[in-house]
């Protein structure tokens, strides 16, 4: 394609969410990757992606070098901050860089060639593709490396469930309080099953609710997990050997990559959702993806995996265009 360079630009803030979607996508469309971490400064930070005019002044000085042309034939970006720049691209690649933007944009579509936002966001749009989930790398692949990992995993007794621990978010509180209720059906079950705990948190998870898990769980064969100075991050490895999985119910992006694995995916909501939320929930639940904390579930179901569906019907769009 003349005017534009054969790659992908990658372009997201430092959220590990938003860089882990657009990179999934990405590595699936055939083309080398470049991935921008672009952070505008203000104004355009705080109106961002409505207010574009002065262009690559709405980056700080240090990084606007790596904004600049020769432009790529695709960019996907993933979050409100990339989506000012990926709006950007299609003017000043003039049509030809087809610009993506995960996540809803919050303004007209329209300004991007395409947009990916998951169905509960209810944004039916021509050149909008609706996943019931977040995206991500999940595969068979991906589990088997995760397995290749973390071999000593292999030797706890099963079944290994998988805990999956995210945070408080807004109109949701997941606190000390949370953590105790979950910790305790998660023994009671396991007095009756025995098995392993695996508990990963992320970075939200309160130190107060690890804290509970820690000490709740100490006698229970299996790990507890908070960060880097626990040693490397096993999480590839606890989706790979996990016979359950148990997730805290805040993330759509932990409840979609859990869901890609094929195991049962199991949550505790102690109180109501948000309304976006409640709606990815339900639509889990009807598709038989995700169960109450007690519930009796098929040991293996269908795994949720959507990115590569995404992205041949993105280089469709692109070939036809």
């Amino acid at each position: 394609m003349p005017g534009v360079r054969a790659e992908c630009w990658v372009i997201t803030d430092a959220s590990a969410g938003n860089q882990r979607q657009a990179l999934a996508l990405a590595e699936r469309m055939g083309l080398p990757v470049r991935h921008l971490l672009l952070e505008p400064r203000a104004p355009w930070s705080w109106l961002a992606p409505r207010f574009v005019l002065g262009g690559r002044l709405a980056l700080p000085a240090d990084q606007r070098s790596q904004f600049a042309p020769p432009w790529p034939q695709l960019a996907i970006g993933c979050g409100r901050a990339a989506a000012l720049f990926t709006r950007m691209l299609r003017r000043l690649s003039r049509g030809q860089c087809h610009s993506v933007q995960i996540l809803d944009p919050r303004i007209d579509p329209a300004h991007w060639d395409t947009v990916i936002a998951p169905r509960h966001d209810q944004l039916a749009e021509p050149n909008v593709l609706m996943p019931l989930g977040s995206l991500n790398p999940v595969d068979e692949d991906w589990l088997a490396d995760g397995r290749d990992a973390c071999p000593a995993f292999e030797e706890l007794p099963q079944p290994r469930v998988g805990v999956l621990l995210g945070g408080p978010r807004k109109q949701l509180a997941l606190d000390a309080g949370y953590a105790h209720m979950l910790a305790t059906q998660l023994l009671a079950r396991h007095a009756r099953e025995g098995g392993s705990l695996l508990v990963l948190a992320s970075r939200r998870t309160p130190p107060e609710m690890l804290a509970i898990f820690r000490d709740m769980l100490a006698g229970v064969p299996g790990l507890v997990w908070s960060g880097p100075d626990d040693g490397r991050n096993p999480y590839p490895g606890v989706l790979g050997w996990a016979d359950r999985l148990v997730v805290t119910p805040d993330s759509v992006n932990m409840l979609s990559e859990a869901c890609a694995v094929g195991c049962a995916v199991h949550t505790h909501v102690a109180a109501p959702l948000p309304d976006k939320l409640a709606r990815f929930h339900a639509a889990l639940r009807e598709r038989g993806l995700l169960h109450g904390l007690d519930d009796v579930a098929p040991a293996r179901q269908p795994p949720l995996r959507e990115t590569a569906a995404i992205a041949a019907e993105l280089q469709r769009r692109m070939a036809i265009r």
